[in-house]
């Protein structure tokens, strides 16, 4: 069973940073992609960015050239740097494990969430 702890989020004004975290359980770390998705209020779940278990990225048009994510497979955590954030930005964020980088489809393991709240 793979566990997936995310922590970093927060209140934040529009302009600023904030780095997500998620910490993985397991040694099935190392060998998957991991994504981050996110889901504002009455809005269904989004793909935010994905990294391969070779550090491979890609992103989604809406956060391209500000968000960053980066893995360290010594710690079994993966990043997400966001920066300009914008208040459309809001919602809270979900480390997703296993994902299938190719195929763009989420794994199996999510995280429990952490809110990101961005004032105007």
């Amino acid at each position: 069973q793979v566990q997936l702890v995310e922590s970093g989020g927060g209140l934040v004004q529009a302009g600023g940073s904030l780095r997500l975290s998620c910490a993985a359980s397991g040694s099935i770390f190392s060998i998957n992609a991991m994504g981050w998705y996110r889901q504002a209020p009455g809005l269904q779940r989004e793909w935010v960015a994905a990294i391969s278990s070779g550090g491979s990225t890609k992103y989604a048009d809406s956060v391209k050239g500000r968000f960053t994510i980066s893995r360290d497979n010594a710690k079994n955590t993966v990043y997400l740097q966001m920066n300009s954030l914008k208040p459309e930005d809001t919602a809270v964020y979900y480390c997703n494990a296993g994902f299938r980088y190719s195929l763009g489809y989420p794994g199996d393991y999510w995280g429990q969430g952490t809110q990101v709240t961005v004032s105007s």
